[in-house]
């Protein structure tokens, strides 16, 4: 009877302790669990920089290593910039010569404006004299006409008053000759402006080039993946090693469709590194991805077949939180979000 007894109290005691953990886990799942999401398809990310060289060239310094702490601006390699200061020279040299046809022109402009000038002077004077002549010849007609000034005296006044005339029309068309010629240098200065702004623009141009032999780290960060080597020839768009920029990561975390419901931005999240158990994380939901992963892939999945099977999609959500000490690009992490704050 008494081990009947005993039997009844531990078979009573386990099923109070079984109703207790029940209701405990009721509780906890009433008040905090119901408002959870979680997923542990979520790892740590970060805007990896590839660096690569912007024009060919071989590379002659290579001050930085893999792992190596780096600034913006911290020079990462320098290429042979031999070529690139020729070309710096020649166009340099272009522009030189460009300024000079120009000033040449200003100086023949400033020259044909003078010409120009002394032929409106010699207009005024042909004009004057034409005046002074054809009253001359006006008196002489009179004169002569009461014989009081010889045949002799009209013909020259007559001779000169035409002198006159035609002294005057060459005066005019010089005139027109030159301002004429004065609109052909002024095209020809249009012409070498146009001529001094190309090879401005190529001195840029080379200039430009030039610096890009010097490769300088983008932002803050880790170098990692050094393929480059001293002189190994560096081309456009060849990945030369990366910059990580470990002081501004952040999580995507890639939730069931299920589960987008009530996730919200600004939400509380919490995140637990699998590399560091004992290390949460407090972020908040910062933005939602556009479509679901499978969107994003090489080949999108096509379901109009009749074989269809639904396959529940993810849709990556990013977490932000404050930088972490130790954290890694491809962590993988668990991320739990509280749907009841956000907006």
């Amino acid at each position: 009877m008494a081990g009947a007894g005993r039997k009844r109290v531990v078979l009573g005691g386990l099923v109070a302790a079984a109703l207790l953990g029940a209701g405990s886990a009721g509780w906890d799942w009433w008040t905090e669990g119901r408002f959870i999401e979680a997923t542990d398809d979520a790892y740590v990310l970060a805007d990896i920089a590839s660096i690569s060289a912007k024009v060919s060239g071989y590379v002659r310094e290579l001050p930085v290593a893999n792992n190596q702490q780096v600034r913006a601006g911290d020079v990462l390699a320098v290429l042979t910039d031999t070529d690139y200061r020729a070309r710096v020279d020649q166009a340099a040299a272009g522009v030189a010569a460009q300024r000079a046809v120009l000033a040449t022109n200003d100086a023949r402009l400033a020259w044909q404006r003078s010409v120009i000038g002394q032929n409106r002077a010699a207009v005024l004077y042909s004009e004057a004299e034409l005046r002074r002549t054809t009253l001359e010849l006006e008196r002489a007609r009179v004169l002569a006409s009461d014989a009081w000034a010889t045949r002799q005296r009209l013909e020259t006044a007559t001779a000169d008053q035409a002198k006159a005339a035609a002294q005057l029309g060459g005066a005019r068309a010089a005139l027109t000759a030159e301002s004429d010629q004065l609109g052909v240098l002024q095209a020809v200065r249009h012409e070498t402006e146009a001529a001094l702004a190309q090879a401005q623009a190529q001195l840029v141009l080379a200039e430009d080039d030039l610096g890009n032999t010097v490769i300088r780290a983008p932002l803050d960060g880790v170098v990692g993946n050094r393929m480059a080597q001293l002189g190994v020839l560096a081309r456009p768009g060849a990945q030369l090693m990366v910059v990580v920029p470990l002081g501004s990561l952040y999580v995507d975390a890639n939730f069931k469709e299920t589960q987008l419901r009530h996730i919200r931005l600004g939400q509380t999240a919490r995140v637990m590194v699998d590399a560091y158990p004992d290390l949460v994380l407090v972020g908040r939901v910062g933005s939602f991805a556009p479509a679901s992963g499978s969107r994003f892939s090489l080949l999108p999945p096509e379901n109009a077949t009749g074989n269809f099977t639904k396959i529940v999609q993810r849709v990556p959500v990013r977490i932000l939180f404050p930088p972490t000490e130790g954290l890694r690009p491809g962590l993988s992490v668990v991320v739990r979000v509280d749907t009841r704050g956000g907006g």
